[in-house]
């Protein structure tokens, strides 16, 4: 009995992680589903096409080479060295030892050897990414916005890829001599290990036993890293590993200067137009509108509260704003965080009513985000074209915007003069309409 010992550990640490796991999911489903149902089923080819190149094929980071090919190093040795997770899960479960070996020969080996090529070139890119961040002090991972928690959620992500990577290879060197050194039947000659076999010879001074020891505590330790890795990511920026894949494909697919138009507006609009229309009739439900615009994360679409997740913090939209370059106010990647944080404390909120929203007198906008941002925004989509996912802080800046002139009135004053005059003279200069022609009287 004592032999399944191990094997009964590693299941009810898989079983506890996974469950975790699924409950964060459920929260992020439920949270994300606050918002407004949107139509984004259209276009499913270009969809696809979207999604697996721009978060798949990681396009969007290569504009910046250096950086790119950095961040694609990263991607790739996460996703390809997860693979081996199938043949850990499986001798954890069944007690065994490299139990693909025998049936994968010579292929076993190159993928071995493939994935310590990768190990190394992760561990190499995470330094560059923390000297980027915390040594060279690139402007835009040092603002305002990023100050505490953001800024060790990103160093604390990189230390995890490094003990990780580090695990891995230790667990492999380890693994190599005592296949070299010991007779013990679960250390079969298989692997080819091109890494770790330059660590190895630090092992020559040990004991056989306390060799097996540090393989088995890199293995245990390894495998543990990945599920905490894993219910970390719902409280981390990273958990845009997961959501990039949704969210380019959900992304808005129109034309970037392309604006959204109420139907309600729109269709009363064409009311006043038709000289037939009775300006009585009541309308029907489905041009009702209770709310113009959005204050708070409810009057915002499930689309935009999916962004707020997945954004990974990187500042590139921020580094691209003129409103920001500028020294205004307005950070599109705040905007961002501050939406992601208003649902996590929404959520809590439900969490806390056993399913139920109970007012808190908070809402996203004057409480996160002042008005004093959004009226920064030019609307020029910088953001949008900058974002490597296809998030879009340009439709929350625009539908605060709307709200804050058709709900309260409170367009700045310039704006205001603008509107009036357009609605009085038909321009927005302050000019009556029978002095639009004075100009031809200077020529």
């Amino acid at each position: 009995m004592s032999a399944y010992i191990p094997n009964i550990i590693f299941a009810i640490f898989f079983t506890v992680s996974i469950c975790f796991f699924s409950n964060n999911v459920r929260k992020l489903y439920r949270n994300i589903n606050l918002g407004i149902p949107i139509n984004r089923s259209d276009k499913k080819k270009q969809r696809w096409i979207q999604m697996f190149r721009i978060a798949f094929g990681q396009s969007k980071m290569i504009d910046k080479p250096i950086v790119g090919i950095l961040h694609l190093v990263v991607y790739l040795g996460f996703l390809i060295i997860n693979i081996e997770l199938l043949e850990i899960l499986s001798d954890g479960f069944l007690g065994t030892h490299r139990v693909f070996a025998p049936y994968l020969g010579s292929f076993y080996n190159f993928l071995i050897g493939f994935f310590e090529i990768f190990a190394i070139l992760v561990i190499i890119s995470v330094v560059l990414f923390l000297i980027r961040r915390n040594v060279i002090k690139i402007k835009r991972f040092w603002n305002d916005e990023m100050k505490g928690w953001p800024k060790n959620d990103a160093n604390l992500i990189l230390y995890i890829e490094i003990v990780l990577m580090t695990l891995f290879l230790t667990m492999n060197a380890s693994d190599l001599w005592l296949q070299i050194n010991s007779n013990y039947p679960q250390y079969i000659s298989a692997g080819s290990f091109p890494i770790s076999q330059f660590i190895t010879p630090l092992f020559d001074s040990f004991s056989i036993d306390s060799v097996v020891l540090i393989e088995r505590s890199a293995w245990w330790l390894h495998i543990l890293g990945i599920f905490l890795f894993l219910n970390y990511l719902y409280y981390s920026k990273h958990l845009h590993i997961l959501l990039a894949f949704p969210n380019t494909y959900f992304a808005n697919l129109e034309s970037k200067g392309k604006f959204s138009n109420l139907e309600s507006v729109t269709n009363e609009v064409k009311m006043m137009l038709d000289p037939n229309a009775d300006p009585f009739a009541t309308p029907s439900s489905d041009q009702e509108i209770s709310k113009f615009g959005a204050s708070d994360v409810f009057d915002l679409s499930k689309v935009q509260l999916l962004n707020s997740y997945t954004c990974t913090e990187c500042g590139r939209c921020t580094s691209e704003c003129p409103a920001s370059q500028t020294g205004k106010k307005l950070s599109p990647r705040k905007v961002m965080m501050d939406t992601r944080d208003r649902i996590e404390e929404v959520g809590r909120n439900i969490d806390k009513h056993k399913g139920e929203f109970k007012p808190d007198g908070k809402e996203l906008l004057n409480n996160y985000i002042t008005s004093e941002e959004l009226w920064a925004c030019t609307s020029c989509n910088a953001c949008v074209e900058a974002c490597p996912i296809g998030i879009d802080p340009l439709s929350i800046i625009m539908d605060m915007r709307r709200y804050l002139v058709m709900e309260k009135s409170a367009a700045p004053s310039e704006l205001n003069n603008m509107m009036t005059n357009i609605e009085n003279n038909g321009a927005p200069w302050p000019f009556n309409q029978m002095d639009k022609l004075n100009w031809k009287n200077e020529l």
